[in-house]
C-alpha cells in the first residue's frame, strides 16, 4: 500500500500545481485559484486512491471502502 501512497502524493503534487495554474489563469485571483487548486485536487486524489486499489484486483479480494478507510484487511478464507 505504501506504493500507493507515493503515487497518490506525487499526483496530488502535479495536480495542486496544474489547478492553481489553470485557476489562476481564469480568475486573476491568488485567492481564488488556491482555494480551487486545493479543494479539486484534494477530493480527486481521495478518488485516485481508491480508483487504483480497485485496478489492482483488490476489488476481488474484500476489498471494501471501510476496509480501506480503516487500513483492514480481508481475512483468507
Amino acid at each position: 500500500m505504501s506504493r500507493d501512497l507515493s503515487k497518490t502524493f506525487s499526483f496530488l503534487a502535479l495536480h495542486l500545481i496544474v489547478g492553481f495554474s489553470v485557476a489562476y489563469v481564469f480568475t486573476g485571483s491568488v485567492a481564488i485559484a488556491g482555494g480551487i487548486a486545493l479543494i479539486e485536487p484534494l477530493v480527486n486524489a481521495v478518488v485516485f486512491f481508491f480508483h487504483e486499489r480497485a485496478w489492482n484486483g483488490e476489488r476481488g479480494r474484500g476489498f471494501t471502502l471501510m476496509a480501506a478507510l480503516t487500513h483492514r484487511h480481508a481475512s483468507a478464507r
